[in-house]
């Protein structure tokens, strides 16, 4: 006979206290896993009308969601190419691998990164920024393996490192699927040996006021700041950098967002910026590794006409003076002191441009050329508009500035996968002149509307298990050619202003606003002054 040992009491270990969590604090218990979705009932057969109710009573009881799939889809192939390319970009491994690079101190638990990014997509696309409305959703269906309070946490404390990589690493992608036969805007013979990059920031506004530190504070609240780099070419943003604080200047993100551009885009560069990117720092830094530079010059920065080489008028296609001058921009004390060429374009009735390059052969690069690319950088300022209006940017899921920053990143990453789908619906059409006439925003909302029916009528389970296959680059390429090939409509073509409006000067308003970042930091520095906070 075997004595079973004596029981002895059980020795407690302390648990390892988590990273932020304050000792002696009881944890808030883990929400328990939601439960099986309902099975909501049918309709009876008297609601229908009589032809259908004729139909129903010939069909089996359920139709297996596959049959009704092999009808549904073949119907909505704009839903069924952003599936696709979804699938391919969005692979969950991928997704974890890169939030385990760029992560930081942030770590996952029950919440995966993959599976977040696909709420806040859905959040995005098809619940018009609604992030409320995706969690609940997904609890409801059982795709959601916590409690929504997570996934808002995970949303505010998301790393800036991670949004970067996350807009670059899925565009990086994006281009390799562009088909090589659509109708795209041809730049200069002239610059056909640079890359155009342009470069601009964006300030993400109308933060709600959510967090206690904000409530009461006079004014709006902006987030974050971003500044992108941007390829007219491709019409694609390529690179981004950020700060969390939205007051900040963008010179200030300059010294980020350049290395991450030239990551990026191989060859010869052409850096294209308004004129709050032209001081003396930045020709300098802008013609390493054999760029280029074209700056439209602040006034406030002098210009020293050379003496000994006169200034050269011309006349462009619309009757317009063109001054070609070469001088310096700087003091002649000033070390940062640099040669370039200016073009000045007079405008009646409108405020001159004055371009400044580094390019100073008027006859291998001409003035006209020049004024032509610039005129392209105000494609950028359309991305932010469209990303801000079309692509739910205006409604923010969070109010940190780390989540503002990932879900405009997010908005990019839609707004160069909508490049990618115009650019397949533009091919072999002859009413498009380039990609850029087919509007984004009309073919957005038939998107929406094909995907809203899919998640009508078809399982979500079902529906994400028919788009795990893993397709090459050029399998994917085939089949959104394949799906997009018929869909055109000439609801499509961008509506064209015959008659635009003069510009009027805004009216200043208040201005009374400030960064939540500010508001944040100032409450944390508080709270460690009257020992609260470590």
């Amino acid at each position: 006979m075997v004595i079973p040992p004596a029981p002895t009491a059980p020795t407690k270990t302390p648990k390892p206290r988590r990273i932020a969590s304050t000792p002696g604090r009881r944890p808030r218990p883990r929400s328990p896993l939601p439960e099986e979705p309902p099975v909501q009932a049918a309709l009876p057969i008297h609601v229908l009308p009589p032809e259908l109710a004729v139909l129903l009573k010939v069909l089996p009881p359920e139709v297996p969601p596959e049959i009704l799939a092999g009808i549904v889809l073949p119907r909505v192939p704009l839903a069924n190419a952003i599936l696709t390319a979804w699938a391919y970009l969005l692979q969950p491994a991928m997704l974890d691998a890169l939030f385990e690079k760029h992560r930081g101190r942030c770590y996952e638990d029950t919440l995966r990164f993959s599976t977040f990014v696909a709420l806040i997509r859905d959040a995005l696309i098809l619940y018009h920024g609604s992030g409320r409305q995706s969690f609940q959703r997904a609890a409801q269906e059982g795709t959601l393996p916590t409690c929504q309070e997570a996934a808002y946490g995970k949303l505010r404390r998301i790393p800036l490192p991670l949004s970067i990589a996350f807009l670059e690493e899925i565009t990086e992608l994006i281009r390799g699927l562009r088909p090589t036969d659509a109708p795209a805007e041809t730049l200069p013979q002239s610059l056909a040996g640079m890359t155009v990059t342009v470069l601009d920031g964006k300030q993400i506004k109308d933060v709600a006021k959510r967090l206690k530190p904000v409530r009461g504070k006079p004014g709006k609240i902006v987030g974050g700041k971003i500044l992108v780099a941007y390829l007219p070419a491709e019409g694609l943003a390529v690179a981004m950098a950020a700060d969390p604080d939205g007051e900040a200047n963008d010179i200030r993100l300059m010294p980020d967002a350049v290395p991450h551009a030239r990551a990026r885009i191989a060859g010869v560069r052409l850096w294209v910026a308004d004129r709050q990117f032209c001081d003396l720092n930045q020709p300098a830094k802008r013609t390493e590794q054999g760029d280029h530079f074209l700056l439209r010059r602040s006034l406030k920065l002098g210009f020293h006409a050379d003496p000994d080489r006169p200034a050269r008028p011309t006349v462009d296609a619309q009757g317009r003076t063109v001054i070609e001058q070469w001088g310096w921009i700087g003091s002649p004390k000033e070390k940062r002191r640099r040669y370039v060429r200016q073009i000045h374009l007079v405008r009646p009735g409108e405020e001159d441009i004055y371009l400044v390059t580094d390019l100073l052969d008027e006859h291998t690069y001409p003035a006209f050329d020049l004024l032509l690319v610039y005129l392209q950088r105000w494609e950028i300022e359309r991305v932010f508009q469209q990303i801000t209006e079309v692509f739910a940017l205006r409604r923010l899921l969070g109010s940190t500035p780390e989540a503002t920053v990932f879900q405009a990143a997010f908005c990019l990453v839609m707004y160069n996968l909508m490049q990618l789908v115009r650019s397949f619906v533009a091919v072999g059409q002859a009413a498009v002149e380039s990609v850029e006439s087919v509007s984004v925003e009309q073919l957005f909302l038939d998107v929406h509307r094909e995907l809203t029916t899919l998640t009508v009528l078809l399982p979500s389970a079902s529906l994400a298990g028919w788009f795990t296959a893993e397709w090459s680059r050029e399998e994917v390429r085939k089949r959104m050619r394949t799906l997009l090939e018929g869909v055109w409509t000439p609801r499509y073509l961008k509506a064209i202003n015959k008659k635009p409006r003069p510009k009027v000067k805004k009216a200043k308003g208040s201005g009374a606003h400030t960064s939540v970042h500010k508001v944040l930091e100032a409450e944390r520095k508080k709270r460690q002054k009257a020992g609260k906070d470590p």
